[in-house]
């Protein structure tokens, strides 16, 4: 595990569980994540990730443990209250708005998370926030399609658009819940080079089951299994791990 405090963590989780009845989800979940930091979290189906997540952000409160972002004890916070102190998430299903522009996409994400939200004042051309949206699509590569609907885009664009979205509003960390499902090699390459090229302050944590894409973009990776952290290490190490190879690979990784 990377050696840090809480004042030196984004994120850190404390003897995290979470049940359901007298199912275990989730088993005693330490491990903290350094600002900036990229961290994949890898697993077979049922290891626990996406309960992981929904811990994190607030969506299934933790039967025990605590969690705490930026040092601060958010354990019992709401969603909402979350995502004002800089923590964002995509999700493995989208949830855009189909029948709106990607520009509109993007300009809500922004007003979602800004002070001027209830607001029902048309913007004007030189709202900052139209200008955020600009910098966005720009910076997920999507600003070539920035007036076509979101039903026309193709699903690796869709996934991008979900990216600029979750970078509205400046956040301090993200959550990304498998990114590359249902891409092409293609938008795969894609979304390596855009998770790459994110601003070097914004940390992330990546569920992936593409271990190709998950040990490209990150810095450090946590292995689960069966609801518990099973292994922990770089990519390099974890991609060699015998261990590793053997339960989720099915042997060597070419």
């Amino acid at each position: 595990m990377t050696p840090s405090t809480a004042t030196e963590s984004a994120l850190e989780l404390r003897n995290v569980s979470k049940s359901f009845g007298a199912l275990a989800a989730l088993s005693d979940i330490t491990f903290s994540v350094r600002p900036g930091e990229r961290r994949a979290v890898l697993g077979s189906n049922g290891a626990g990730k996406t309960t992981l997540f929904n811990c994190i952000t607030g969506d299934f409160p933790p039967t025990s443990g605590n969690i705490r972002f930026f040092g601060e004890d958010v354990t019992d916070f709401a969603p909402y209250e979350r995502i004002r102190r800089g923590l964002r998430r995509t999700y493995q299903i989208s949830l855009l708005f189909a029948g709106l522009s990607v520009a509109d996409n993007v300009y809500l994400a922004c007003r979602g998370v800004s002070r001027g939200r209830f607001s029902f004042i048309r913007p004007r051309r030189n709202d900052v926030l139209l200008q955020s949206a600009e910098e966005l699509m720009h910076t997920v590569r999507i600003d070539g399609v920035r007036d076509h609907l979101v039903s026309e885009l193709s699903y690796g664009q869709q996934r991008q658009l979900e990216i600029a979205m979750a970078l509205a509003g400046a956040p301090r960390f993200i959550l990304f819940d498998e990114p590359a499902a249902g891409l092409s090699p293609t938008e795969r390459a894609e979304l390596v080079n855009i998770l790459t090229g994110l601003p070097a302050h914004i940390g992330f944590i990546i569920i992936e089951h593409d271990m190709d894409v998950a040990l490209r973009v990150s810095d450090y990776v946590t292995m689960m299994h069966n609801g518990r952290v099973f292994k922990e290490g770089k990519p390099a190490e974890i991609e060699e791990d015998e261990e590793v190879q053997s339960l989720y690979l099915g042997g060597a990784h070419g």
